[in-house]
């Protein structure tokens, strides 16, 4: 792994602020009782903070790996890093205000940060398609860690996709009549029951959930190959390194797989923690498939093993 000084350093600094913003939107939490949308309104300054946190400073990392196109992968991320601080500083800044930030249409000064907004997270999202080319492109000699950070930022750029479609107008809402256009909930109005901490509806259907299930992505596939590699000198077969590259292969898939139920789950209408039966059989599914892809994954492959990392230090 690359040492952090080589990591993105706009990415790492934006990180830093959001640390920052994270500890002020705790303190809000505990001495501001106001509430919007059903929700304590420090609430969402904080949980995008930490969402911002692990993004960026898994996509400075990543590029940190790159062999070719460094001046390019440094230009995204910087561009990534500047359009994510304005968003934060158009929801921080809404929230000091008492206004929604997401999906306000009420005056034209709102309606003109949330398109805004828009613009900065069509921007974050191109740049994090360069990003994805650039480490599809790159020549990463562990096989097993190049595709789990591709697989992870190609899911991860569907979870934010799901983000355009929380900006499509529910039921009884009218583009350039109504004051709120656009909902995180689905069949249910936002603000309704919800789960602690998350906020996700536990009465209809959330496109929150397949967001954040997709973007992170970008975390859990790594550290699944962290934690394969970590087992490497205690498992034999894990010393392979292409048992490790099945394994990331399969894991991906099955991500792939969960966030694609969530998604339909949210746009049926349905609640999380309420699945029927469709939902449940294919989540069966997902998990049958996923262990006997683990299980075929686990056998030994035929011809010579590539060395692992481990065994080529103590070699020399």
């Amino acid at each position: 792994m690359s040492s952090w000084r080589s990591w993105h350093r706009p990415l790492v600094l934006f990180s830093a602020s959001m640390a920052v913003v994270a500890v002020i939107s705790a303190v809000g939490l505990m001495i501001d009782d106001r509430v919007l949308v059903g929700a304590p309104i420090w609430a969402k300054p904080l949980k995008f903070a930490l969402s911002f946190i692990a993004y960026g400073l898994s996509l400075a990392w990543m590029l940190s790996l790159l062999d070719r196109g460094r001046r390019a992968g440094w230009w995204a991320g910087t561009v990534v890093a500047a359009t994510s601080a304005v968003e934060m500083l158009i929801i921080t800044g809404q929230v000091v205000r008492g206004k929604r930030s997401h999906f306000n249409h009420q005056t034209p000064f709102d309606e003109t940060l949330f398109s805004a907004m828009a613009v900065t997270v069509v921007i974050l999202w191109l740049a994090t398609v360069a990003i994805a080319v650039l480490l599809l492109r790159a020549r990463i000699t562990d096989r097993a860690s190049a595709w789990a950070m591709r697989c992870g930022i190609a899911i991860a750029l569907a979870g934010a996709a799901v983000g355009f479609l929380m900006t499509q107008p529910a039921a009884g809402q009218r583009r350039g009549e109504s004051p709120v256009v656009g909902a995180h909930s689905v069949g249910v109005p936002d603000g309704g029951p919800s789960m602690p901490l998350t906020g996700w509806s536990t009465t209809g259907g959330d496109l929150r959930i397949p967001h954040f299930v997709g973007m992170h992505a970008l975390q859990l596939l790594p550290l699944l190959l962290m934690a394969l590699m970590a087992l490497a000198p205690r498992v034999a077969r894990l010393a392979d390194e292409r048992v490790r590259l099945r394994l990331v292969l399969v894991g991906s898939a099955a991500y792939a797989a969960l966030f694609a139920l969530v998604t339909w789950q949210a746009l049926r209408g349905q609640p999380l923690i309420h699945p029927d039966g469709s939902t449940l059989t294919a989540a069966a599914l997902i998990a049958g498939a996923t262990a006997a892809g683990t299980c075929a994954a686990l056998r030994t492959p035929a011809g010579p093993a590539t060395p692992s990392t481990t065994e080529i230090e103590v070699a020399a």
